[in-house]
């Protein structure tokens, strides 16, 4: 399991320095958080589990479905014990808003880290700082 999350970190930093573009998912071309899990997925697994419909920058707020979480619940593990490289993280961008960003964790620690496609600015590794990891609601594996 260390391998695989290991090849995750590593394919996660592949991307970093795709544009940041809206439900896209093409490394080097464009994604969105959405679009970078898929793309790895895609490098994992092959075929993505399902189709999305498209989506809006402003997607679940009104009627403040949980549809990303959901999502990732059917074809993600929730991941056990304390965080490690490898983790798909869920954030919640304001308090009592929908959980619609994603990320990938490459460092834990002092140095905590994470990969994620940030609009204005494309696919970054940014510091896990504590404004970023106290918006952490859910972590997952991706087996």
């Amino acid at each position: 399991m260390a391998d695989a999350r290991a090849a995750l970190v590593a394919e996660a930093r592949r991307w970093i320095g795709t544009p940041y573009r809206h439900q896209a998912s093409v490394l080097g071309a464009g994604c969105d958080c959405l679009g970078l899990i898929r793309g790895l997925w895609r490098a994992r697994h092959g075929t993505e589990p399902e189709s999305l419909p498209p989506y809006g920058p402003d997607w679940a707020e009104a009627d403040g479905v949980e549809a990303l979480w959901q999502g990732l619940s059917r074809h993600l593990r929730p991941a056990p014990g304390e965080p490690a490289p490898g983790d798909v993280l869920l954030f919640r961008m304001r308090a009592r808003s929908v959980a619609k960003h994603l990320g990938v964790l490459t460092a834990t620690g002092p140095d905590a880290r994470f990969v994620h496609a940030y609009c204005g600015h494309g696919v970054v590794e940014s510091p896990l700082s504590q404004p970023w990891a106290r918006r952490i609601v859910a972590r997952f594996e991706m087996t």
